[in-house]
């Protein structure tokens, strides 16, 4: 018997919301270990291309400045996976953080794939007498310092975490990594004309974009002009409508 993982890097992300096809990434954490210490950190804001909503700014405490000046996803996320580097992956509910980072390196055109291991799923199957196995619960569980709702703050307590699992709970079977599995399609941008077309529904409407047109995908561009329609046409009409008019 080997024993456990002891060399792997650990990563968190925070995002606009909780599903990889709609939401985005806003910053990522990452902590490298080796031989169960961590060695090196890696953190960075993500601009989304979107308004952050209120209840995401205030979980996080992260600004719309902060997303507002900070890189796209596809400026950072080469160095991302540089700093992966094929490690096994630790994570709290890992899957939620490969997901997104999967689609991001799809749409990308990079490769990913990866073994994790889930301390979660470890504490669900080792801790099922506490009230809560959510990273926060278990941190204050076992007196680990944790920065809630925010990347490295997160990936250094499910480090912290992990270490604590193996030396109390350590089982081959149930600790050995498995294979990361997300499947997805590669998004193609919004286009010319679905860019130009939101455009001239919130100049029509009289109403901000919650979103940057030039970062949007074809399905969120076509999604955020039926979304204004649907909110505005019964006052304003549609676009079509308000074209042939001025003609």
């Amino acid at each position: 018997m080997e024993g456990p993982v002891r060399d792997y890097v650990c990563v968190d992300l925070e995002t606009t919301g909780l599903h990889p096809k709609t939401d985005r990434i806003i910053e990522i954490g990452a902590v490298r270990v080796r031989s169960g210490r961590p060695v090196k950190t890696w953190r960075t804001f993500v601009n989304p291309g979107r308004k952050l909503e209120e209840q995401t700014k205030e979980i996080t405490g992260i600004t719309q400045e902060e997303v507002d000046k900070a890189p796209d996803i596809g400026q950072v996320l080469p160095e991302c996976l540089a700093f992966l580097d094929g490690d096994v992956l630790v994570g709290h509910s890992l899957l939620f953080d490969y997901s997104f980072l999967k689609k991001a390196a799809v749409n990308a055109g990079l490769s990913l794939e990866a073994r994790g291991i889930d301390t979660l799923k470890l504490a669900r199957k080792y801790l099922p007498q506490l009230p809560g196995r959510g990273l926060g619960a278990l941190c204050l569980h076992y007196g680990i310092p944790h920065q809630a709702h925010r990347a490295l703050g997160d990936a250094l307590a499910t480090a912290a975490l992990y270490e604590i699992l193996c030396e109390s709970f350590y089982e081959e079977k149930a600790f050995a990594p498995v294979p990361l599995i997300f499947q997805v399609k590669r998004e193609t941008p919004a286009s010319r004309a679905q860019k130009e077309r939101l455009r001239r529904l919130a100049a029509l409407y009289r109403t901000e974009l919650p979103a940057d047109p030039e970062k949007l995908t074809r399905n969120e561009a076509s999604r955020l002009a039926d979304q204004l329609i649907s909110r505005f046409a019964g006052t304003y009409g549609t676009v079509e409508n308000y074209e042939k008019r001025r003609k």
